[in-house]
């Protein structure tokens, strides 16, 4: 493994760390316009449809997804600009 590698390796575990705060918050927000409750529901939510459990987890997947993907460019991205280097 380069150096780069390992110098970004602290910046990429901060970067996913604000990438899942990121999301989480768009996930709930995003939750709230689509079935106008403020929590989501989990698998083992009796109380709540197939349709709801399996929607809410394919909306928290691609928002999680996408997120994660432009945290991540965006850290290479600065990266780069910052040294010159790319970290991946």
């Amino acid at each position: 493994m380069s150096a780069s590698k390992i110098a970004y390796k602290p910046v990429g575990l901060v970067l996913g760390a604000a990438s899942g705060i990121i999301a989480t918050t768009a996930f709930k927000q995003a939750w709230k316009i689509i079935e106008g409750h403020d929590d989501a529901p989990d698998a083992l939510d009796e109380d709540r449809s197939w349709r709801q459990i399996l929607l809410a987890a394919a909306v928290q997947g691609a928002i999680f997804s996408v997120v994660k993907a432009a945290v991540d460019r965006s850290g290479a991205v600065a990266t780069r600009r910052v040294t010159g280097i790319w970290p991946g």
